[in-house]
């Protein structure tokens, strides 16, 4: 009888099944889709309800008189030709090399807009980048007085958008400081590279310190003890930023610039408040933005198949940012987490 039980296999005790959440039991913990509900609800309507309605707009047709009859017609369907008559509109070469645009182009006018908006954000995010960059690189230093310094690189940033416009457009008039320290006679907001150069300047002075915010946020949270034991490896100044500084601020360096990039193709008020959108010929600073507000006043309809093409192409922008280029901060604090483990 001993031998029998001790051959008997001994059974680990089974434990009690536990019992599954409700999914909207909130008591139980499962009640997450209750409490994301309604925000969901209002961004649906806040969000989701303008855009549909921006898109079943850009295939009506706006009223108007029929060129062909002459009569006012209604609207209607228009399919894609909002979308078209934007897009492959194009301006005609005529002799000696100039361009014309006949009036009423706005083919032409959507890709000078495209690429003014292109420019100003290749080239002030660079400026912005490289600049932000060193001023983070100073205010993370221990010195007497960083404080004071902190505050005083964030009070751009901390003015408005039309009273820094505003500002430039004093700096930058025909009598004002600009001028008189060039010792030149130069309508800056006249002629079509001063104004966009008065933009740029604009919008570098007053978006710099944003950008050196997050680098420095992104500086914080490298500990000292690397660069004390690249030190001791002998890596020079210049080894420690690429090698440590960089690699470990790239996450916020990235987010930084997908910000401001984004920031820079929705520009409205600083160029249309400096030069009236216009500059030069008078699109030289015209920018998407602009473009969408000025047409406007001619057909909703349009302006919101212009809307949407813009809207398409800064989520492309985005995505392209997040996707390929490493701006996803969760995923990469998710990657470092299972590293980590």
């Amino acid at each position: 009888m001993s031998q029998a039980t001790e051959a008997a296999p001994s059974q680990a005790p089974v434990p009690p099944a536990r019992p599954r959440k409700k999914l909207f039991n909130v008591s139980e913990g499962g009640g997450a889709p209750v409490l994301v509900a309604p925000t969901l609800v209002v961004l649906a309507i806040v969000i989701g309800y303008p855009v549909v309605r921006a898109i079943w707009m850009s295939f009506q047709k706006d009223p108007g008189l029929d060129k062909a009859t002459g009569l006012f017609q209604q609207g209607g369907f228009a399919g894609v030709s909002n979308y078209t008559h934007w897009l492959l509109q194009q301006c005609s070469t005529v002799g000696g090399g100039t361009t014309s645009c006949p009036q009423g182009t706005l083919g032409a006018e959507f890709w000078t807009a495209m690429s003014n908006t292109v420019m100003f954000t290749v080239i002030s995010v660079v400026i912005e980048v490289l600049l932000g960059m060193w001023f983070a690189m100073i205010m993370h230093r221990s010195f007497k007085g960083r404080g004071l310094l902190r505050a005083a690189v964030l009070v751009p940033w901390a003015i408005p958008t039309a009273v820094t416009a505003k500002l430039f457009f004093f700096i930058f008039a025909f009598p004002g400081i600009a001028n008189k320290l060039l010792h030149a006679h130069i309508l800056w907001t006249g002629d079509a590279w001063p104004a966009r150069f008065a933009v740029i300047s604009a919008d570098v002075w007053k978006t710099t310190p944003f950008m050196a915010l997050l680098i420095l946020a992104g500086l914080q949270v490298i500990p000292e003890d690397v660069y004390e034991a690249a030190k001791v490896d002998g890596a020079s100044a210049w080894q420690r930023f690429t090698q440590i500084t960089l690699p470990l601020v790239r996450p916020a360096l990235m987010v930084a610039i997908l910000f401001r990039t984004l920031d820079v193709l929705r520009i409205f008020d600083l160029p249309y408040i400096l030069t009236g959108g216009g500059g030069g010929k008078g699109d030289a600073t015209n920018t998407l933005s602009i473009l969408v507000i000025s047409q406007i006043r001619q057909g909703f309809n349009s302006a919101a198949a212009l809307s949407t093409i813009t809207f398409i192409f800064i989520f492309l922008v985005a995505f392209i940012f997040v996707r390929f280029l490493g701006a996803n901060v969760v995923e990469t604090q998710d990657q470092q987490a299972k590293a980590a483990r």
